[in-house]
């Protein structure tokens, strides 16, 4: 969904907001430096897989509603896709207690980070911004691109639709207020496509010179 290469992993990238994820895990195996943040890892493991199990069939239900709102080639079925989200929020809570102490998880949550300028190459982000376009505002979303900005080279949002599966009515003016702000937006299309219509993603820079 990121539209990742080796290029782009080989430096260190942050991962915001990224939930009971298997990124961390699966890329530190790998041999890259991840660094994930979202206020959940304040929770002990126990504490996430009891609230993963809480809302596991809220988030079915949800998705067999908005069925049609999905692409279902790689995944085939809403079966399929319970079991695929629990394989890797099990894959996250194998590695979180030693991730966690070893600061490759951490309790930050935007728009106010609490690691250093340009700490690291790439900052991502996935459905939260722009997903959430009605329970965050224009505010926020400027603040906390500015804030992924400013510890990254580099920041990438994905996907650009909302919650409903609809063009986020707040991607325009979040890029006009960027370009303002004097940074630099590109839209790309990414190999990657589970809600309809939701394969591109935004790069975010500073402009230099």
């Amino acid at each position: 969904m990121f539209n990742l290469t080796p290029a782009d992993v080989a430096g260190s990238v942050l991962d915001c907001a990224s939930g009971p994820s298997s990124f961390n895990a699966e890329a530190t195996c790998k041999g890259y430096r991840i660094v994930s943040c979202d206020p959940i890892y304040r929770f002990s493991a126990a504490e996430i897989a009891s609230r993963i199990e809480e809302t596991y069939e809220v988030v079915l239900t949800g998705a067999r509603a908005n069925k049609a709102r999905y692409v279902w080639d790689r995944i085939g079925s809403l079966e399929e896709l319970g079991e695929v989200r629990m394989s890797a929020m099990r894959r996250f809570l194998e590695d979180f207690p030693q991730g966690f102490a070893r600061g490759r998880y951490r309790t930050e949550a935007l728009p106010d980070l609490g690691f250093g300028d340009n700490e690291f190459d790439l900052a991502l982000c996935s459905h939260l911004l722009f997903t959430y376009s009605e329970q965050l505002t224009l505010d926020f979303h400027v603040a906390a691109i500015e804030e992924m900005c400013r510890v990254a080279d580099e920041a990438r949002i994905f996907p650009l639709l909302n919650y409903d599966g609809e063009p986020s009515p707040l991607f325009v003016p979040v890029v006009e207020e960027l370009w303002t702000q004097g940074y630099e937006t590109k839209v790309q299309s990414v190999p990657y496509e589970f809600q309809l219509g939701g394969d591109r993603l935004l790069s975010v820079s500073r402009k230099y010179g």
